[in-house]
């Protein structure tokens, strides 16, 4: 039995990783049917806490602030109307759930977040040549 479930759960993992945490920022895109029709609606927002990490059904909470109200969704990670998850900025927090910034304004739950242009350049270690090629590209960014 307990074979069975660890294969189901290798294989409903699917090739999604869980490489956020809490405090990040996200940008979620899901696909939302309307009246016969299929759109993506994207939702950014602050990740407050990942349940379920090793499970076979891991969920995350995002919250944002629209319009002066806090907006809060829960959502599994491997869901079929999930269609991609991107990580914009990274912040450096130390606890695993965020739950306290819900009762505070936008002004006091300021983190410290480092952009993901960034994080990359400094923590994935690139060969000589792929350098060379990322400051070209920088340059030209910075010309434009």
């Amino acid at each position: 039995m307990d074979k069975k479930m660890i294969e189901f759960n290798k294989n409903s993992r699917g090739s999604r990783k869980l490489d956020f945490q809490a405090g990040d920022v996200v940008k979620i895109h899901l696909k939302i049917k309307e009246s016969g029709k299929e759109r993506v609606q994207l939702f950014e927002g602050i990740v407050i806490g990942v349940k379920g990490r090793q499970s076979s059904s891991p969920t995350i909470t995002v919250r944002k602030i629209s319009h002066g109200v806090g907006v809060e969704m829960i959502l599994p990670i491997l869901s079929k109307n999930v269609q991609k998850i991107e990580l914009i900025k990274k912040a450096k927090v130390r606890r695993a759930k965020l739950y306290y910034i819900r009762d505070l304004t936008a002004k006091k739950s300021r983190m410290k977040y480092k952009e993901i242009k960034d994080f990359i350049k400094e923590e994935v270690a690139v060969p000589e040549e792929a350098k060379e090629e990322k400051k070209e590209e920088i340059e030209k960014e910075e010309k434009k």
